[in-house]
């Protein structure tokens, strides 16, 4: 069973056919690139199998389950996660802090341990510092843990950027032009970097790019 799977994708505004007969397959463990022009339409693919946009024809499936008519966040908790060709990271917060918030509904405490700082609110907190601590280390952004995400690089805003997206333990990654912005000696790093990530652990990416070198790069398929 493949992992994610649309068939007969399309979406309308008004009198428009914006995306039509959009039929992807998405086996686990693949970097799919998904390549086009500016307008042509790859923002709006991620739209739909996010739910942002409700599709107006065709099916969307991850694992066999359909999510058409799915909150954003119940297609996050089915496995999907994102990132936007403009970043948007919380920039007033510490870069730890932007992991941890992607983390909060994984908490394992009521709301009355929480309200009263309960034992178990202390517990589920440690756990979702570790694992945030984790993810930044296996980013290369430990060091950077304290300060505020604004202050960033932009190709370290990237970074983490995917490492809030990979908070959420996704089985889906969806990548809408993670290198754009960055010069050419930067973007071959990321491309490296990227796929060593892929592989280390074991997200599906699929991959918006309108470079054709970089999707011949970056992508199994």
């Amino acid at each position: 069973m493949p992992l994610l799977q649309t068939k007969g994708l399309g979406i309308r505004f008004g009198g428009l056919q914006a995306l039509q007969d959009v039929n992807l397959t998405v086996n686990k463990g693949e970097i799919v690139g998904l390549i086009g022009p500016n307008g042509a339409g790859k923002t709006t693919v991620f739209n739909l199998l996010t739910e942002v946009y409700v599709p107006t024809e065709g099916t969307i499936e991850l694992e066999g389950e359909s999510l058409v008519g799915k909150k954003t966040y119940q297609v996050t908790q089915n496995g999907i996660a994102r990132t936007f060709q403009y970043i948007r990271l919380f920039k007033d917060v510490s870069v730890l802090d932007n992991v941890k918030i992607a983390m909060t509904p994984q908490g394992k405490y009521s709301m009355v341990a929480g309200m009263f700082r309960l034992p178990s609110y202390w517990k589920a907190e440690k756990q979702i510092d570790e694992k945030a601590h984790e993810l930044l280390k296996v980013v290369g952004l430990d060091e950077f843990a304290d300060a505020d995400a604004k202050n960033l690089p932009y190709g370290k805003q990237r970074k983490l950027e995917i490492a809030r997206a990979m908070a959420t333990d996704p089985k889906l990654l969806l990548l809408d032009e993670p290198l754009g912005a960055l010069d050419l000696q930067l973007r071959r790093q990321m491309q490296l970097e990227l796929k060593r990530l892929q592989k280390k652990l074991g997200i599906t990416f699929v991959y918006i790019t309108h470079d054709q070198e970089e999707a011949i790069n970056m992508s199994d398929r």
